[in-house]
């Protein structure tokens, strides 16, 4: 049963100030998407910014918002297909799990100035 669907668009621009100050992206991401921006090479902005709209989309999806957990606990990565997933840690994992959540289902895009990201919250 989905128990929730958010969907998020980020400017892109917004997150070019971040990668000059990196206390700044540090703040937002897990080191495993600082790990990914930092090997993506010339699509590392666009790759951040979607991660970021994800985030965003979760908290909708989940209903609370990004209330009572920090984003640097949530991580969105790509298994070795390519495909990105999101991993929770710490109270965003409790969040989730006290909300009944229990898949997450990711679509990230991204189109010249925006990234957009959808996420599914199924539970039982």
């Amino acid at each position: 049963m989905i128990k929730g669907i958010g969907i998020d668009m980020v400017k892109i621009a917004r997150l070019e100030s971040w990668i000059k100050e990196a206390k700044l992206y540090a703040r937002f991401f897990h080191p495993d998407e600082i790990a990914i921006f930092h090997n993506r090479g010339r699509h590392n902005i666009v790759s951040l910014a979607a991660r970021f709209a994800a985030k965003e989309a979760f908290g909708k999806a989940l209903g609370t918002g990004l209330k009572g957990f920090s984003l640097r606990e949530i991580a969105v990565v790509n298994d070795e297909h390519g495909r990105p997933h999101m991993c929770l840690y710490g109270k965003a994992a409790q969040v989730f799990k006290n909300r009944g959540g229990g898949s997450i289902f990711i679509s990230l895009n991204h189109e010249v100035d925006y990234a957009l990201a959808m996420v599914i919250i199924e539970g039982s």
